[in-house]
């Protein structure tokens, strides 16, 4: 890997742990404010509408600007959201302005992979990005749970620190710290001398090519496939993501904190499945993971209905002092095998994406078209998952509804591929 490489690596797992914790946080201060249920989606729902909003333009910011750059300002201005909440700002507010760093922020850091790299390093150098993604998200969602658990409740009860009045204000300043750390890690990504026309003056002709550059990608035999699917995989592990806490306190009776380490299991898996796709899988034979992706989907249905009920009353396996319950043993080799699918699945595609995207257009604007679906698809799940949480749906079928359509999604995406292969050259678009 070229110089820099790793900086860039370093910087990603900083600022995705800080996203991680974030969640987990901003969740927290739901709870001390008292927040229905239904408030939790829509926390997510104000960070992703930057992302759908600002896709035209976030392309021509980072392309415009040296994406080191754009990275720094952008982990800054997150640590800004988070002094908002700490200062007293509804959590939803203040997650928008973290969300409007992280729309920023998003297509620089994948596209200084295609200006840095060339293609036949681009499925490697995205398991290193995802298994950073993921081993910070482990991280990330255990310290996050580690700051609103009753260690720091108490440890808050007796400090008295100033604008610091509950765990989650403590987590919140921890991820303020983490973000800026994040930002002077971005200071020393060297500059890949790429350089692209500064657009950001024409604003009209900026939508229009947005729209161009949409259309190119959804038109186009190859790209039109890894587009379906790692949008449909994107809006549903964001929605997973809250779903699997959910899933954790009802079925499996965890706190917050508890649940957290659940999610950092996931994500363990999610690693596991990426570093297997970078040794497993060229490039040229991306397409073959489409079965993984329907496989991921059945086993996300096979999670909705398992529950801490499938065990004998108070069964565990003892470990030195303590006995860890059987429903949690074998809870974690089911959310690994879950994430491990996922990884597998979503690396290969995310990588020919990227490569399509960047032979068709530039490597900023492709992202930013990559984004904007993907968190499109990320606000219908979501609103989808506060409705069925208003009509008081159990999380079981919850999970269930969401499963079934991702299988059947990426079912009709294999389909659409198999045609497609029939009408082109398959190979000589991927071109490695």
């Amino acid at each position: 890997m070229k110089k820099g490489f790793y900086t860039i690596i370093a910087a990603q797992f900083v600022s995705s742990l800080a996203d991680n914790a974030l969640l987990i946080a901003a969740i927290a201060l739901l709870t001390v404010i008292q927040s229905p249920a239904w408030i939790t989606p829509l926390l997510q729902i104000f960070f992703t509408i930057s992302y759908v909003l600002l896709a035209p333009f976030v392309g021509a910011f980072a392309d415009a600007l040296q994406k080191r750059h754009v990275m720094f300002f952008s982990n800054a201005l997150k640590a800004i959201g988070c002094l908002l909440m700490i200062g007293g700002v509804h959590p939803m507010i203040a997650y928008g302005v973290v969300g409007f760093g992280a729309a920023a922020y998003s297509p620089a850091k994948y596209g200084i992979l295609t200006e840095l790299l060339p293609p036949d390093r681009l499925i490697a150098a995205n398991a290193w990005l995802e298994s950073a993604t993921v081993l910070s998200t482990i991280v990330g969602t255990m310290l996050g749970g580690a700051l609103i658990s009753n260690y720091a409740i108490n440890f808050v009860a007796h400090a008295h620190l100033l604008l610091i009045h509950s765990a989650a204000d403590l987590a919140m300043f921890a991820v303020m710290v983490t973000y800026a750390i994040a930002a002077a890690i971005n200071v020393g990504i060297p500059d890949t001398g790429a350089r692209y026309p500064n657009r950001l003056k024409e604003p009209r002709k900026l939508v229009g090519d947005f729209v161009r550059c949409f259309n190119v990608l959804w038109a186009d035999k190859l790209a039109q496939i890894a587009l379906w699917v790692t949008t449909l995989m994107w809006g549903g592990a964001v929605t997973l993501q809250l779903l699997v806490l959910k899933w954790a306190d009802v079925n499996l009776g965890l706190s917050l904190s508890k649940a957290a380490v659940m999610q950092g299991v996931t994500g363990l898996g999610i690693a596991v499945g990426a570093a297997a796709a970078a040794a497993w899988i060229p490039l040229r034979g991306s397409l073959r993971v489409l079965p993984i992706g329907i496989l991921t989907g059945l086993v996300a249905i096979a999670m909705a209905f398992y529950s801490k009920g499938l065990f004998p009353l108070g069964s565990g396996i003892r470990v030195g002092p303590f006995i860890a319950p059987l429903y949690i043993v074998f809870a974690y080799p089911l959310m690994i095998l879950l994430g491990a699918l996922a990884g597998f699945f979503i690396v290969p595609m995310n990588a020919l994406l990227q490569h399509r995207g960047a032979t068709l257009l530039s490597a900023g604007h492709s992202i930013a078209v990559q984004n904007f679906n993907q968190n499109l698809a990320v606000l219908l799940m979501l609103g989808a998952y506060a409705l069925l949480l208003t009509a008081k749906m159990p999380v079981q079928w919850i999970i269930v509804v969401f499963g079934s359509f991702i299988t059947v999604m990426i079912w009709l995406a294999r389909r659409r591929s198999i045609v497609n292969a029939r009408r082109a050259d398959i190979a000589a678009l991927i071109g490695e």
